[in-house]
């Protein structure tokens, strides 16, 4: 059965949403979503819809870059050997093949190391630097790790190696011994856009030694669809500086494109331009299939290949261990599903507590996400690790999921996240207990609202307004991503025309009409609620406006998020 949803429609202030439709004259809803997103002059808006790359910050504003191109430099100047180290993931796999491919350019004694996700764990590891000191290695660049590994670059430096940490994750109070450490979100660093991800980071850095190097700057911008490609996977805010380097980063990718991602587009079907969610659905998840199935340094392999062939040859590896992480996570997901509803009494609880020993560590993240859109509420996934058990914690929006586990800490042996998603290892004798005061502190402390699903709606809009020329507009507000999401529209009191109908079992094909004007769309999973439509009294409709192209024609239609009978 569907869960019903909570809408709750933005309000932007009228008469800056006003003066702004008379500096741009383009639709007023279109003008209030810009004010709601902090658009408010002409010449904002003129920055929001023509990012230009002449308006990212100097990278010398960041703390530590001089310290970081002087170390770097020093190492070139001697032949030095350079490990470029990153995470298994794509935010960590991009940074590294980005860094090792631009250094690569002027310096060869030079290698990648991604830490294994089940033998090392994440971040920098003992494995990752005893490698590097058994091999020559003095210098370290970590990607998107090495904020909060401070033991360990400690031991690195007892070694002889220098490492220099590009970081975007918060700081602990200890911060590491590193020579040089990049990253915004340190309390002293006068950076103005504490928002880049790991592989921005280390775009920063590329940045700066190109320009120290008095190489173009195109040097540095060689690999921005890479860069995209992290921003993308890693959720950040689609604002500032982020915005800029995914708008150009999505141009090279279709222009340009790095081999890893031609071969991986072709494999995932993508037949028009790439877009953001091409990126986060069909790029994302076969780059992060690779850590989480197998071993993620073939993800770098692919991205560093100098042919379209040997790319290719990687690319089919990360297409098959994605075709092995869907099957693992759909039959995890019914297994927890049964589990769940066999048990009458968990039904009605605040919370989810799944553990099965059988189960693939590299999904039960993923798994969590699935039972939240079953069971709307913080979740947790568990399986066996060796001689204890570990797992991984979503939550819903506005419950802070850390808290919640950091008040059941007497039953782990270890845990780490924070405020949506968290992971832990305990010992599999205090599964039971754990799930009991886990539902008691969510029970306790979540707002009963927070445990139904909100539709954040963007404006109010009639039909006869969605018109080729909105879309256009619509278009030009992409890249989409937090703070910059496609804009949702409600559209009150449509009738049914008599034509909508459900398709393939699930689905609804829907044609509405409103004073005299029809328009069609298509809702997913919505089959349940038809019975609404063919009542014949109006629905209020929540959507986003698509288009639909059949036999080379294009139209205009909804893409229906939630219906519901009009008041």
């Amino acid at each position: 059965m569907a869960i019903e949803k909570r809408w709750k429609i933005l309000e932007a202030d009228a008469v800056k949403a006003a003066a702004l439709q008379q500096a741009l004259t383009i639709h007023p809803s279109l003008c209030s979503i810009l004010v709601q997103r902090g658009i408010e002059t002409f010449e904002e808006a003129k920055a929001y819809f023509r990012p230009r790359m002449a308006e990212l910050h100097s990278p010398w504003l960041m703390k530590d870059m001089e310290k970081a191109v002087d170390r770097i430099l020093a190492a070139v100047g001697v032949e030095e050997k350079i490990l470029v180290f990153g995470d298994y993931d794509v935010d960590g796999t991009t940074a590294v093949a980005s860094m090792y491919q631009f250094l690569h350019k002027f310096h060869q004694p030079l290698d990648f190391y991604i830490p294994h996700r089940y033998r090392e764990g994440y971040g920098v590891s003992k494995a990752g630097i005893d490698f590097a000191h058994e091999n020559g290695f003095t210098l370290i660049i970590s990607l998107d790790c090495g904020i909060k590994s401070a033991d360990l670059i400690r031991y690195a430096a007892g070694l002889g190696i220098d490492f220099i940490v590009c970081d975007h994750h918060l700081p602990d109070e200890a911060i590491p011994p590193a020579v040089a450490i990049l990253n915004p979100k340190q309390v002293d660093c006068s950076y103005p856009f504490k928002e880049l991800c790991g592989c921005g980071v280390g775009f920063k850095l590329m940045c700066a030694l190109a320009e120290r190097m008095e190489l173009p700057p195109e040097t540095a911008y060689d690999h921005l669809d890479l860069l995209a490609t992290a921003i993308a996977a890693d959720i950040v805010p689609m604002y500032g500086e982020n915005r800029i380097l995914a708008f150009h980063g999505l141009i090279k990718a279709n222009l340009q494109p790095n081999f890893g991602i031609k071969a991986l587009a072709t494999l995932s079907g993508v037949v028009k331009s790439l877009h953001i969610t091409s990126l986060v659905f069909m790029i994302a998840p076969r780059v992060n299939a690779a850590g989480r199935m197998d071993d993620a340094r073939k993800a770098v392999q692919m991205f560093v290949a100098e042919t379209e062939t040997e790319a290719l040859h990687f690319a089919e590896q990360l297409h098959s261990d994605n075709s092995d992480r869907k099957e693992a996570d759909k039959s995890i997901t019914e297994e927890a599903l049964q589990t769940i509803r066999a048990n009458e009494a968990w039904l009605n609880r605040k919370s989810t507590l799944v553990y099965q020993p059988h189960w693939h560590k590299g999904v039960v993240g993923i798994v969590a996400s699935r039972l939240i859109e079953h069971f709307y509420r913080p979740t947790i996934v568990l399986t066996r690790s060796g001689d204890y058990v570990a797992g991984s914690a979503r939550s819903v929006p506005g419950f802070n999921l850390y808290e919640a586990i950091h008040a059941c800490r007497e039953h782990l042996l270890g845990y780490g996240g924070h405020f949506a998603a968290a992971g832990m290892t305990l010992e599999t004798g205090q599964v039971d207990a754990f799930r009991e005061k886990f539902e008691s502190v969510v029970s306790s402390t979540i707002e009963p609202r927070l445990l139904i699903p909100e539709i954040v709606i963007d404006a109010v809009i009639s039909l006869k307004d969605i018109r080729p020329s909105i879309y256009s507009i619509l278009c030009q507000m992409e890249p989409f991503g937090p703070e910059n999401l496609r804009p949702i529209f409600l559209a009150r009191r449509l009738l049914n025309t008599g034509y909508s109908k459900i398709v393939k079992e699930e689905h609804i094909r829907f044609s509405l009409k409103q004073d005299q004007v029809t328009l069609t769309g298509i809702g997913f999973g919505m089959a349940a609620k038809f019975s609404l439509l063919e009542q014949g009294s109006p629905v209020d409709v929540v959507f986003t406006i698509d288009e639909n192209e059949w036999n080379d024609t294009k139209t205009l239609q909804m893409r229906v998020i939630d219906f519901r009978a009009s008041e």
